[in-house]
């Protein structure tokens, strides 16, 4: 039997959430192959651990850890960092079938490059995945507070840099 065959109810959440997991993860990394690798090692993990991942509360929040985890992991077997691409170069890939992140305005992926690391992740989970303020404490091991300071501060940092922007083009 196929992959699918064996595990319908898999086949159903990968189709159903791999688009808002890959855009959550663009945003926090800000690299498009980055991130496709990142989830599709993620998606990995959790068919391969599916009888538990589905009882996750948030099965879509623990492939977006975990593909982040995965990405950490890789930055500390490389010792350097890597270094965020040119807006350009992001904005001028083609789509490859990911609508949610064909669809984001340029400017706006900019302004989210231009977070801390942090602070993507907690607009990734919050805003892109829709987690309440708990669920995204937990799935980064932080305390809630700590998810609303950093919410808090990205919202204010984006509105500084996205306000301007559009009050020229009115």
């Amino acid at each position: 039997m196929g992959v699918v065959a064996d595990r319908p109810d898999f086949a159903e959440f990968y189709r159903d959430t791999k688009d808002q997991c890959l855009f959550a993860v663009l945003v926090s990394v800000g690299d498009r192959e980055a991130a496709q690798e990142l989830v599709a090692e993620a998606f990995a993990r959790a068919w391969a651990s599916w009888p538990t991942v589905s009882r996750h509360p948030a099965p879509a929040a623990w492939v977006v850890r975990t593909a982040l985890n995965a990405g950490v992991s890789r930055w500390r077997r490389r010792h350097r960092e890597v270094p965020v691409p040119d807006l350009a170069v992001v904005a001028d890939r083609p789509a490859g079938g990911e609508s949610a992140v064909a669809a984001v305005d340029p400017r706006i992926m900019a302004a989210l490059l231009r977070l801390p690391g942090r602070q993507r992740q907690v607009v990734a989970l919050r805003l892109f995945l829709d987690l309440d303020t708990e669920r995204t404490a937990q799935v980064l091991g932080v305390a809630p507070g700590t998810v609303r300071a950093h919410l808090g501060r990205a919202i204010a940092a984006l509105r500084d840099d996205l306000i301007p922007c559009l009050q020229k083009e009115n």
